[in-house]
């Protein structure tokens, strides 16, 4: 969405608008990937499965991957991925959302260690760009609607990231970076494990200070750009205690807060122009999650009971520019939910997982205060029905106490033909997206622009089918997706822009695409192509900000052990947007393609030197329109890592829990 800064009204009635317009490592696979025999997934079907089994759309990315690409940002991980647009307005910091298969940009539901991460005081949408990733273990992108197991939101799919968990003796990691834009970079962790009990302590320091955004054309006459500076510090644990063999408790908590300065717009003018002195945002995040595990019966019943707690606080301090706008603007606001979820082993390859939910959303003086409650009931078989053939059918029953009830259902078969390996792979399901608590409380007399608190929620149907094939004992992999949404009830702003309305309709489809090669067994490329088709049916005007083709290609080379060197291609091709201050509506905007370069060097004794080149070319591009992406930038540094010896009281105790778990897994 085209990026408002100042005050909250004025964002309201600009992305109304804007919405009006638009409903008018190695490598990560299909990915790291489909196919890859021993690839687990847990955000499909809630519980850990094979990827082989699954019939939707994943693709996985580990920690190594984004370390050997040496990605520092969410936004840098997810920009490759297949069936996602990202759009950040400007450098690091630079509000940034992911429109997933041609749905909105609120559509996406995002889940960290488990918690609700989408801010429930600003449409229920998630800013990627505050993400930092020195702590992530792995991000799952499952892609299609996903109500069925994961209520509202999940429209167009799910971006599940989890953080690494402290496994082994006491090890201690630290990072030095520095580069192009005024970058310097920090981070360092504590890890490890004992025989019933893991932590992991991590702290990450993120400064770009002198990042072009404005592009120059947009200025006044003899007006100086100020460049952006974007400061963010993480701070995060992950704990868990194995009380018994058969319950264990967990906990984890995320913090970040960020300062970013960046040029807002002057709309004491119109067409509005970039505005003279900078704005300042200050945003804090809190995520917190509890959880009990319990065994029954031998396994044959796993428990887990969970409470997750999610705060968000943004401050917008804007120059005034004699408009007579308020010069702060405070969106906060919180969430708590409680869940119990229960694994049922059926019978050997059959399992009943049930869930329950109870979550309340609040708003807090945002400019006023306001709360609405959902309580939610779910049950998904997955089943090998015959040899090779598995599925999970699940089914959901949300009960929201500002509309009422809402069902949800999802199936998605797979098989694999034996002898020759061919996966084939499907799924159809319906998903919703709640009204915010902005769309139906917050209401701007002054700006004749109220809230509906009748407003429905958006729903959606789709579906998708496709196969995978590996060839040359699995050396070559190439697989092909088509997939198909339509989206109702959109809510937009009615014809005098007073109000919002369910008046919007929408359909979503197209291809994925994807090969992959082991050239040697120290050589790999793969390659990703999306064709996305996303109109507005009302009209029969293509979307805003859904470019029809997305390329990306990732090699990977190991010339020798100790240095790793990856490249990333991206090209993204023309799509439909506004200027930056909407003046003109829609326009076409120029393709671009990039190259990212990385390199690591393993000095010995825990030492690790790396360097990257980020748009190699130094392609000049802006996305969204009026906002100038970084062009290249060089940026280089060390990794240290100590590791702690293991007693040999743990050792033996790791070696008596490893003999009873494969004594159980036998008996099984």
């Amino acid at each position: 969405m085209q990026y408002r800064p100042w005050f909250i009204a004025l964002c309201l009635l600009a992305e109304a608008f804007a919405a009006r317009a638009e409903d008018a490592s190695a490598l990560p696979t299909d990915s790291t990937a489909e196919g890859e025999e021993g690839e687990i997934v847990v955000s499909a079907t809630k519980i850990e499965t094979p990827i082989n089994q699954i019939g939707s759309s994943v693709t996985v990315i580990t920690a190594e991957e984004i370390a050997l690409n040496q990605e520092r940002t969410l936004p840098e991980v997810l920009r490759p991925v297949p069936g996602l647009n990202i759009v950040q307005t400007g450098g690091p910091g630079g509000k940034t959302s992911v429109f997933m298969r041609g749905s909105n940009s609120n559509h996406t539901k995002v889940l960290i260690d488990g918690v609700d991460a989408n801010d429930p005081s600003q449409d229920g949408v998630f800013d990627f760009g505050q993400v930092l990733t020195s702590d992530i273990a792995r991000v799952e992108v499952l892609r299609g609607p996903q109500s069925s197991l994961y209520g509202s939101d999940a429209i167009g799919g799910v971006v599940n990231i989890v953080t690494k968990q402290g496994e082994g003796p006491a090890r201690f990691s630290g990072m030095l970076e520095g580069g192009s834009f005024a970058t310097f970079h920090q981070a360092g962790s504590l890890s490890g494990s004992t025989s019933r009990f893991n932590y992991s302590l991590n702290v990450d320091h993120f400064v770009a200070d002198d990042t072009p955004v404005t592009p120059l054309d947009l200025l006044p006459p003899g007006r100086k750009r100020i460049d952006d500076s974007y400061e963010n510090t993480t701070l995060s644990t992950k704990l868990g205690a194995n009380v018994t063999d058969t319950f264990s408790l967990d906990l984890v908590t995320r913090y970040t807060n960020s300062t970013l300065f960046f040029t807002g717009d002057d709309f004491s003018v119109f067409p509005s122009v970039p505005a003279a002195n900078q704005s300042e945002q200050n945003a804090e995040q809190l995520f917190v999650r509890g959880q009990m595990h319990l065994a029954l019966f031998g396994d044959a019943f796993k428990n887990r009971v969970g409470v997750g707690y999610t705060n968000y606080r943004t401050t917008i301090q804007a120059p005034d520019t004699g408009f007579g706008l308020p010069p702060e603007n405070v969106n906060h606001g919180d969430r708590i939910k409680f869940d119990w979820q229960g694994n049922i082993a059926l019978a050997k390859g059959h399992t009943l997982v049930l869930g329950v939910e109870d979550q309340t959303d609040r708003l807090l003086q945002s400019p006023i205060s306001a709360d609405n409650g959902n309580v939610a009931g779910f049950a998904e078989l997955q089943s090998e029905i015959l040899h090779d053939l598995f599925a999970a059918a699940s089914v959901r029953y949300d009960d929201n106490d500002r509309f009422g009830g809402k069902m949800t259902w999802r199936i998605a078969p797979s098989y694999l033909v034996p002898a020759i390996g061919t996966k084939l792979k499907a799924s159809y399901g319906t998903g919703f997206k709640a009204p915010s608590l902005t769309q139906l409380f917050v209401s701007f007399p002054v700006f004749n622009f109220f809230a509906n608190p009748n407003l429905r929620p958006e729903e959606s149907e789709g579906y998708d089918f496709g196969f995978e094939q590996p060839l040359l004992e699995d050396r070559i992999r190439i697989g092909a997706t088509y997939f198909h949404n339509e989206i109702r009830n959109l809510i937009n702003a009615n014809a005098t822009f007073t109000s919002l309305e369910n008046i919007g309709e929408a359909t979503t489809y197209g291809t994925e695409v994807f090969a992959s090669v082991a050239i040697t067994d120290r050589f790999e490329v793969r390659a990703d192509y999306t064709y996305t088709v996303a109109t507005d049916d009302r009209t029969g005007l293509e979307l805003l900000r859904r470019p029809k083709h997305k390329a990306s290609l990732k090699a990977t080379w190991r010339p020798i052990d100790k240095l790793s060197i990856s490249t990333t291609m991206l090209y993204i091709g023309s799509q439909v947007d506004g200027n930056r201050s909407f003046s003109i509506q829609r326009l076409n905007t120029d393709p671009y393609f990039l190259v990212n370069l990385a390199a690591e060097y393993d000095v010995g004794k825990g030492v690790t030197l790396f360097a990257r080149a980020d748009n190699l070319f130094d392609r000049h591009y802006q996305d969204p329109t009026g906002f100038q992406r970084p062009g290249f930038g060089f940026f280089a540094g060390a990794r240290v890592t100590f590791s702690g010896k293991v007693s040999t009281a743990e050792r033996n105790e790791a070696d008596k829990e490893t003999q009873l778990y494969s004594q159980k897994d036998t008996s099984k």
